[in-house]
């Protein structure tokens, strides 16, 4: 995590299901409201869950493959993060846990350190396969789904 440096503060980082490799609804939202930066990583590992992945912040080196994006309207990202929170699992019951939390990390996009928002997985990963590489797109494509 780092501080809160006003012009990435309205970034987000994506590697899953957001990114936009799947051509889904929830990309097409993304690309609606954000612009394309480009792409970049962020320490940490990466895990196929099934349906979803699930990154989990480490301090060993290992990185994540992803897509940085800066809101396209400034005033507009409040009401677009709380769509995204909901979707991904933010917005629980009283009592319940989280699928995601939402952390601001560092991106290294263009040999350069960013801040950005990301979403972390919220729950333990017990069991489940590593993506070596760090990048869930290729990993769905050389697995065939």
């Amino acid at each position: 995590m780092t501080n809160l440096m006003q012009p990435d503060i309205y970034r987000l980082f994506v590697y899953g299901s957001l990114r936009s490799g799947f051509h889904n609804s929830v990309y097409n939202y993304i690309s609606r409201y954000f612009v394309f930066d480009g792409m970049g990583t962020v320490q940490g590992k990466l895990f196929d869950m099934g349906e979803y992945p699930a990154a989990i912040p480490c301090t060993e080196e290992y990185f994540i493959i992803g897509e940085l994006y800066h809101i396209a309207q400034v005033e507009e990202f409040g009401w677009v993060m709380e769509q995204l929170d909901d979707y991904e699992g933010l917005l629980v019951e009283p009592g319940g846990i989280p699928l995601y939390r939402r952390e601001l990390v560092n991106v290294l996009f263009k040999n350069t350190a960013v801040t950005s928002w990301m979403y972390w997985y919220n729950r333990p990963v017990t069991n489940e396969p590593r993506i070596e590489s760090g990048d869930y797109v290729a990993y769905k494509m050389r697995i065939g789904k």
